[in-house]
């Protein structure tokens, strides 16, 4: 199935082609660039996308359901506008053979945004109509297709609809008004409430489902699948408590192979040197507004738990102050944590505490992305309470990760298993597109302050 997203991007991709022309005629008069020493149209186009798609995308211009709200939209598409008009004339300045002047630049960018602007608001009409609306009919009714439900997120269209089939004669831990039959009626349903998908969310599925009946459904067009890979796709993350060690063996992921793990190496390499030669100037800076905060040392280290579970030494700017654990020993972070500094409130929010990480990944120790480094006395306790937490230490552990850019900061044994989630999903689905979506989403968290504690 396509996803909605991709066909935004395509979208966009063909807006940003189409902007440029207008431009060209409302400024030259021609449909093409009029210049003759100038860069050709395919370069002009390719700079464009280069700097739009990642701003849309940036500003959640790819997540439709959010298009309902049209301040929203209106402010969005402004701002990718106005930011990329900023970037691009600074851009420009330094590569003048482009020829894509500011009154160019600013008539190809207006028609963007209206167009972009009118591309989401088509998108949200149409996704009201009847034709869009989304019918599912979850199998089951005990705690696993409640939380399934819960997971579906809101639709705005009036056609759409979730219901529940019961599978056995317990009394069902779902609204009862959303049972529309019994399992033994599921053909009946299917002709009835006409869904585009089945979901079956059964803690023990042998003997409750009619395979021979949900064989026809699935040959009429229906989409049949399990209550894990629904989770699975619809949230980003796993549903740990319901999983099988058979999950892992048999699955196409969580799988990393020697090639895998090399050219993880080496983007580790590149952006800890780059990322090391940028910041390095600001050091002495920070370490000044450090010591006129709090008394103690610049740098904090501290051992925490790596790949295979072997301890290292991981350092970050000191946050707090020098005897925040003389008393409690090892505990979370809290919100508002009176231990953290003035200082370190700031360097929390921005994550410019975590930028000496970028020494433990040159060294080998951490990964530029991997999950959260946690300490082994939390380690310990996890691994008693929590199925399969020790898989996350499979692979290296991250600066920045999937469960940081995607989930708040953790400070609970509640909060490490939601965590887990997004860490085995990251585990199980690497590729390189993931690690880039994960540094766009982390620029996005940095800049919005988003789970800093």
């Amino acid at each position: 199935m396509i996803r909605p997203k991709f066909l935004l991007f395509c979208l966009d991709v063909c807006l940003v082609f189409l902007s440029l022309h207008v431009g060209n005629l409302v400024r030259f008069g021609a449909w093409t660039g009029a210049s003759a020493d100038g860069a050709p149209d395919i370069v002009r186009l390719l700079v464009l996308l280069l700097f739009l798609l990642p701003a849309s995308y940036f500003f959640e211009l790819y997540e439709w359901r959010k298009f309902f709200a049209k301040k929203f939209v209106v402010y969005r598409t402004l701002a990718v506008a106005l930011s990329i008009f900023v970037f691009l004339s600074a851009f420009l300045f330094m590569a003048p053979t482009l020829n894509l002047g500011r009154g160019l630049l600013f008539l190809v960018l207006l028609c963007f945004w209206l167009l972009q602007l009118a591309s989401r608001c088509l998108v949200c009409r149409f996704a009201s109509s009847s034709q869009f609306a989304s019918r599912t009919l979850i199998i089951g009714c005990g705690d696993l297709a409640q939380r399934i439900y819960d997971t579906i997120p809101d639709d705005h269209n009036v056609h759409s609809f979730v219901r529940f089939v019961s599978c056995t004669e317990s009394q069902p831990r779902v609204d009862k008004s959303l049972v529309v039959g019994p399992i033994s009626q599921i053909e009946d349903l299917v002709a009835n409430y006409k869904p585009q998908r089945l979901i079956t969310a059964l803690s023990e599925r042998r003997g409750n489902l009619p395979l021979r009946e949900f064989m026809h459904t699935k040959l009429r067009g229906v989409d049949i699948i399990d209550a894990t890979t629904f989770y699975e796709r619809a949230t980003g993350c796993l549903l740990v408590e319901h999983m099988q060690p058979s999950a892992f063996v048999y699955t196409d992921g969580f799988r990393m192979t020697p090639f895998m793990r090399s050219y993880k190496r080496l983007y580790d390499l590149l952006f800890s040197t780059i990322g090391l030669l940028l910041t390095l100037p600001f050091f002495p800076f920070v370490a000044l507004l450090i010591k006129l905060d709090s008394p103690g040392p610049v740098f904090f280290k501290q051992l925490r738990v790596g790949e295979g579970e072997i301890e290292f030494f991981v350092y970050k700017f000191r946050t707090m102050r020098q005897d925040a654990e003389a008393r409690t020993g090892a505990v979370w972070a809290e919100k508002d944590d009176p231990r953290v500094t003035r200082m370190g409130k700031f360097m929390r929010k921005t994550r410019i505490d975590e930028i000496p990480q970028l020494y433990n990944v040159l060294k080998g120790d951490m990964s530029f992305i991997g999950p959260r480094p946690e300490r082994m006395a939390f380690v310990d306790r996890l691994k008693e309470t929590i199925p399969f937490y020790s898989t996350r230490h499979f692979i290296k552990p991250g600066v920045t990760g999937w469960a940081q850019v995607c989930y708040p900061y953790g400070a609970s044994d509640e909060d490490a298993l939601e965590k887990l989630r997004y860490d085995l999903f990251y585990i199980k689905n690497y590729s390189i597109f993931l690690d880039f979506r994960i540094i766009v989403d982390t620029i996005r968290v940095v800049t919005s302050g988003f789970g800093g504690r």
